[in-house]
């Protein structure tokens, strides 16, 4: 059996009308979790780390991540609103879920499924270490410079991304999309946009 040539055709059939282009392929984000992952593996070599995942966004980056770490770690969960049903962050956050996890003394690894206008990022960073963590480090699977509100430690960053509106891989447009393996974009008219 032959892979197609369009990338679309290997989206489930239901979406394909919807999306406008294949931007970042599943293969382009596996690659780059490995070499996140050894630069992980080599920063925090004989540490224990915590990851954070941000929900519901971080959960395939947190989970593929993870199971690529050599180093011991434990992963635990924030759920934070800022965007609703919209396209663009509201800038008020809400904390929906907090940690189970006291990290006072712990290296804290957040990972992101995407920064972009960092102010959703910058109240939870803010949060994190006034519970007196060893560190805190960020993990962004996509960064969108061009939106950042906000200036913030990005420590690793998957890809950089333009100013578009993307989904799959965890990122969604009213709860849709999450599972695509690939990080795709949308047609304007499959988002009101």
């Amino acid at each position: 059996m032959s892979e197609s040539a369009d990338p679309l055709d290997r989206l489930p059939a239901a979406y394909r009308s919807q999306v406008e282009q294949v931007l970042i392929p599943r293969e382009a984000i596996a690659a780059k979790l490995d070499v996140l992952a050894a630069e992980i593996d080599r920063d925090y070599a004989d540490r224990e780390l915590l990851l954070v995942g941000v929900l519901k966004g971080a959960i395939f980056v947190v989970a593929d991540l993870h199971r690529r770490l050599e180093v011991p770690s434990a992963v635990d969960f924030m759920a934070v609103s800022s965007y609703g049903s919209a396209t663009t962050s509201s800038g008020v956050v809400r904390i929906m879920k907090d940690l189970d996890t006291e990290i006072e003394g712990r290296d804290v690894l957040v990972v992101e499924d995407i920064v972009d206008s960092g102010l959703t990022l910058d109240y939870l960073l803010k949060n994190l270490r006034s519970r007196r963590p060893a560190s805190v480090e960020v993990l962004s699977l996509l960064t969108k410079p061009s939106r950042r509100e906000v200036d913030l430690p990005i420590r690793y960053v998957g890809f950089e991304v333009p100013d578009v509106f993307v989904v799959g891989y965890g990122l969604d447009f009213a709860e849709h999309y999450r599972g695509l393996s690939d990080i795709v974009t949308l047609r304007p008219e499959a988002y009101g946009g």
